[in-house]
């Protein structure tokens, strides 16, 4: 008979992913993980029988492939990982992990995360994963079928550990949205100022700086969440998970100290890292893929905060990872914050698959995993700023002025927006307004020189291309407006806001 493993220990779990031919360990003594996965299948989600931002299956096709896969996992060994998504009791929804035995380190990856749960209550919402079970018929026989009416996601066919956690998140922002709030794809901080701590929500694809702009420390700054927030009225936040699931490219001791050292600790599971044949890692190559991840846990970081310890959300930093003529910062009424958030404009990365990287994106509230029809992030968004005073900003993690190879333009750095976090939480930037797009842009900012990334025009200008940038404006304003006009629920003032 085959073996049903619930909730194995840490140990355990440890020796079931050492056991796969798959992982290795590393030099650090941790494991790692091959899969032949290697990013979220955006193209093979589908949710089941409601109105959706993406792909739609019928009832009766959801409960063939559930059947089939439940008649598959009859013959394997199992793990079944119980846990929180949240600890806030407002938002804290009870989950289940249920994965094949054979790929056991998504069980381990997904049991840091959860919160611990031991009531034996039945879950809220679960994950049935069957890594080796194909779904023929289906982009690249593989299917993630989302069934928000039961609360469970079935994923067949990829052994990436992400559509373990997003299976759980993706039903999860639809449970709060029914509560009044609003799940967003974001990290969470808190920063000292002299005149108090300061909450800031950061908003951010994949692989646009997310990450790193949460644990980068400004003040002694401390990081509360890593990739997923529940905003609700009054600006409470409320957390998911408790640890990180972090990308590994390029990781730098000396950019992103708390991140390395939690990577580098013999309890981390390592996902698609390079390591040589004799376990060591070089995080910056990128001859197997730039989407190498880790999972560490919250408590092996050099600090961190829980967010029932907080107050309200005072800032909302909405991250774009662009080229042009977006400025390194730039303050936002609501409205515009409501219109920048539902465009959700950035560079790809390969965290959405090779099909995104490199490639100019638009995606509604940066949340690619919101179930629901998009235009209801937007408007939902744009009430609860009116419910607590949260200032808004965009900042750009990418490029002014062109593409990596043009020599006329310039990389907004790790520290220049680190010096615009903490120029926004002491309240030192001064403020010009934009006349193109009405925002406000940064006269100067303490501890950033270079002013031709706060205000792109004068790049442009210095650089004789001050027609190329009025064509860009006409280009943008136009080309959002059109694309905020795609979703009919959308409340006119946020379209309007956008031109």
């Amino acid at each position: 008979m085959p073996d049903i493993h619930v909730n194995p220990t840490p140990e355990e779990l440890r020796r079931f992913t050492e056991e796969m031919p798959q992982t290795r360990v590393s030099e650090f003594g941790n494991t790692n993980t091959q899969t032949e996965v290697l990013s979220r299948s955006a193209g093979s989600t589908y949710v089941v029988d409601r109105p959706s931002s993406g792909k739609t299956m019928t009832r009766e096709e959801y409960d063939r492939i559930a059947k089939m896969q439940d008649e598959y996992l009859a013959g394997r060994d199992v793990v079944v990982i119980d846990g929180f998504i949240g600890n806030d009791p407002v938002l804290r929804t009870s989950a289940r992990l249920t994965v094949e035995k054979a790929n056991a380190n998504i069980a381990g990856m997904q049991r840091k995360l959860y919160f611990d749960r031991t009531d034996g209550a039945e879950p809220e919402v679960q994950v049935i994963y069957t890594p080796n079970l194909a779904a023929p018929g289906y982009p690249d026989d593989r299917v993630i079928a989302v069934d928000l009416d039961a609360g469970v996601t079935r994923v067949l066919h990829s052994d990436y550990f992400g559509e373990s956690k997003k299976g759980g998140l993706r039903m999860w922002n639809n449970l709060v949205y029914e509560k009044g709030g609003l799940a967003l794809h974001a990290g969470l901080k808190v920063i000292p100022t002299p005149g108090g701590d300061r909450v800031f929500m950061i908003i951010g694809l994949s692989g646009t700086g997310k990450t790193t702009t949460t644990f980068t420390t400004q003040n002694g700054s401390r990081p509360i969440q890593d990739d997923f927030v529940g905003l609700m009225p009054g600006g409470k936040a409320c957390g998911t998970e408790n640890g990180c699931f972090a990308k590994t490219f390029s990781l730098d001791p000396d950019f992103e100290p708390s991140i390395y050292g939690a990577v580098t600790k013999p309890s981390a599971y390592l996902e698609n890292v390079y390591q040589d044949e004799g376990g060591a890692v070089d995080f910056f190559n990128e001859n197997f893929t730039q989407n190498g991840r880790a999972v560490f846990e919250m408590g092996d970081l050099l600090a961190f905060e829980d967010a029932r310890n907080v107050g309200p959300v005072d800032y909302l930093l909405i991250l774009n990872r662009n080229e042009n003529i977006i400025p390194a910062v730039a303050k936002l009424s609501q409205e515009q914050a409501a219109a920048f958030f539902m465009l959700g404009e950035t560079t790809g990365t390969s965290a959405g698959g090779a099909s995104e990287a490199g490639k100019f994106l638009r995606v509604p509230g940066t949340n690619p995993f919101f179930p629901l029809p998009h235009g209801l992030q937007g408007n939902r968004i744009l009430d609860l700023l009116a419910t607590h005073p949260i200032e808004t900003y965009l900042l750009n993690t990418g490029r002014v002025g062109g593409k990596d190879h043009d020599d006329r333009s310039k990389k907004v750095k790790i520290p220049h927006t680190s010096a615009c976090v903490k120029g926004i939480a002491e309240g030192s930037i001064s403020w010009t307004r934009d006349e193109d797009f009405g925002y406000l842009v940064a006269e100067s900012v303490p501890d950033f020189d270079d002013v031709e990334l706060l205000q792109p025009q004068r790049l442009y200008e210095r650089t004789g291309r001050a027609d190329e940038y009025r064509e860009l404006i006409e280009r943008l304003k136009a080309e959002r407006v059109t694309r905020l006009q795609e979703f009919p629920e959308l409340s006119e003032e946020i379209v309007k806001a956008a031109g």
